[in-house]
This record gives structure tokens, C-alpha cells and sequence, in this order.
């Protein structure tokens, strides 16, 4: 799984270091610090921490979306 926290928009409410802090952890009181490859045992956790951000600054699986080809459409 991969995650990706926009750090321009994230604004260290933490909620995300108390929902899975074996992904994210706050260092000192304003940097956040991320782990961009979670294991897959943290999926859950993970996603719950993304749904609760308040600015909602952290993006998962998505880049492999973006990467994907677009598939065509049936004749």
C-alpha cells in the first residue's frame, strides 16, 4: 500500500499519529513524518487515519491509481 500526505495542506492536527502511529508520527509539535509504504497489516488503520483528517491531506493507493493505463472500452 502506499500513502502520500500533502504537507503544503496538512496543518498537524495529529489525528492521523493517533489513529495509526506506526505510519505517522508528529516530530516536535508541527512536523509530521510518514511512512510512504505502510504494511499492508495497517490498511485499516491507515485508512481510518485518512477519513479523520480534518483537511483531509492524506492520499492512499492513489498514486498506483494514476499510474494505471486507462482501459479501453469494448467495441
Amino acid at each position: 500500500m502506499k500513502a502520500v500526505v500533502d504537507l503544503s495542506r496538512c496543518e498537524g492536527y495529529a489525528q492521523c499519529a493517533f489513529l495509526a502511529p506506526e505510519a505517522f508520527r508528529m516530530h516536535g509539535e508541527e512536523a509530521l513524518m510518514y511512512h510512504p509504504n505502510p504494511d499492508d497489516a495497517q490498511r485499516d488503520l491507515v485508512l481510518r487515519a485518512a477519513a479523520a483528517c480534518p483537511v483531509q491531506a492524506i492520499l492512499v493507493d492513489q498514486m498506483e491509481a494514476r499510474r494505471a493505463p486507462a482501459k479501453a472500452s469494448p467495441s
